[in-house]
């Protein structure tokens, strides 16, 4: 009777992170696929204005990643920050609608600067809060990440079809939707998201010792820690300044600019389907594999896929690549939680996941955002393409031979097959 109780326990708080992960990633989705469309078009911006703001995403964002890493793993379980990033999350849909056109009309650089600084508070810095979180909870409740990260990609695939319709109806309705999202994720997190820390395994209760400056210092003189890093740098950054304005560039292919924007969020739909449905075997393979093939082949699929769009002839041929990007995220996703996990000190598990993957990535979203927007305005989406896939391409090939093999193997858990 107890197991039968600690199992349904169990399935709940499952669903529950799997709620969690579709809230939050909503609202990802949104402001990623059309927060770029929305300066344009209701705001007015060019594409080095549009560019700008997301280099100062990133760019800020500098500053949250180490502290949020550190809290992190010294919050472990407890969501005080977590739901701080929710509740926050709660006044995208009053931002837009209120409070950004009014500063940008006195001050443009001050419009892009609030802006900046409250998207990469709730997006930049909060999403490696939010997967660190739910990543040590599976640990503890014995299911795997990438299973719960479904939600998320199933968020992608309803933030697409309703944010397309949303957007030619009411371009900035698509917030509110985003607002709605946060209610449901801030009730989520506060009320239902349960972690069993009494059934903890004694190997994490040996990992749960107090953190000192020492400990978390010791971080940098580690190679593989830097290997990390220049991936995430030249290859899974690339990968999300390329999808920035890419609507953008797709629209071009289209008579009307409706027309693109609905097609637009049709192939979008798609591409997050297959992410959908790579999510359920992907733990499995990478288990078999290694996390780090899963991230090397992750940054050949990139460069195939920027190089692809950039020499691409029509629309047809460019949704192909572009769907390619569900295969993407779930190596990504799958493979660089694995990697923290096996190659480094679990207890510094969020301030590496921080620092190595999502911090390394904004200093190069930073960089790369405002260079590829005024490259887009002065020589045009197909030559920057070539240029981001080059990147991407090299990197890859310097990280085969710079990162740490992962020997470690995971146990697969039986009971989450059966949640699942």
């Amino acid at each position: 009777m107890t197991i039968n109780k600690n199992v349904n326990s169990k399935r709940k708080s499952f669903w529950s992170f799997a709620g969690t992960h579709f809230s939050y990633f909503f609202s990802w989705a949104v402001i990623y696929g059309y927060l770029t469309l929305w300066l344009e078009q209701v705001a007015d911006l060019g594409g080095t204005e549009a560019g700008l703001v997301f280099s100062l995403m990133a760019g800020i964002s500098l500053i949250f990643q180490p502290i949020f890493g550190i809290l992190s793993d010294k919050l472990k379980f407890k969501k005080t920050l977590l739901a701080c990033i929710a509740l926050s999350a709660l006044f995208i849909g009053p931002f837009f609608q209120w409070l950004l056109l009014p500063l940008l009309n006195i001050n443009l650089y001050l419009g892009i600067a609030i802006t900046g600084l409250y998207l990469s508070f709730v997006l930049n810095g909060g999403v490696g809060v939010v997967e660190q979180y739910i990543e040590r909870a599976s640990w503890v409740n014995n299911f795997e990440y990438g299973h719960s990260r479904m939600g998320g990609s199933l968020a992608g695939i309803t933030a697409t079809l309703v944010a397309g319709r949303l957007f030619v109806w009411n371009p900035t309705a698509i917030f509110w939707a985003c607002s709605i999202a946060a209610a449901f994720l801030s009730i989520l997190i506060i009320f239902f998201d349960k972690v069993e820390v009494s059934e903890v395994v004694e190997e994490v209760d040996q990992e749960e010792t107090k953190l000192d400056k020492k400990t978390i210092f010791s971080i940098f003189k580690q190679k593989n820690f830097w290997a990390l890093a220049l991936f995430y740098i030249g290859a899974a950054a690339i990968y999300d300044v390329f999808d920035q304005q890419f609507i953008v560039y797709f629209k071009s292919f289209f008579e009307t600019a409706n027309t693109g924007t609905i097609v637009y969020s049709y192939m979008a739909s798609a591409q997050v389907g297959l992410e959908l449905l790579l999510m359920i075997p992907m733990p499995y393979i990478i288990n078999k594999i290694g996390a780090k093939r899963g991230l090397i082949i992750f940054g050949f699929i990139t460069f195939i896929r920027i190089f692809g769009s950039a020499v691409a002839p029509n629309y047809q041929l460019l949704i192909v690549f572009r769907i390619m990007a569900g295969l993407e995220m779930p190596l990504l996703l799958v493979s660089i939680m694995k990697y923290i996990a096996n190659t480094f000190d679990r207890r510094l598990y969020a301030t590496i996941y921080m620092l190595g993957s999502n911090f390394a990535k904004q200093v190069s979203v930073f960089i790369f955002s405002t260079v590829s927007g005024r490259l887009y305005d002065s020589i045009g989406f197909h030559q920057t393409y070539l240029l981001l896939a080059g990147i991407v391409f090299v990197i890859t090939i310097i990280s085969a031979f710079t990162l740490k093999n992962d020997h470690k193997e995971e146990k697969e858990n039986t009971a989450t097959a059966d949640v699942i």
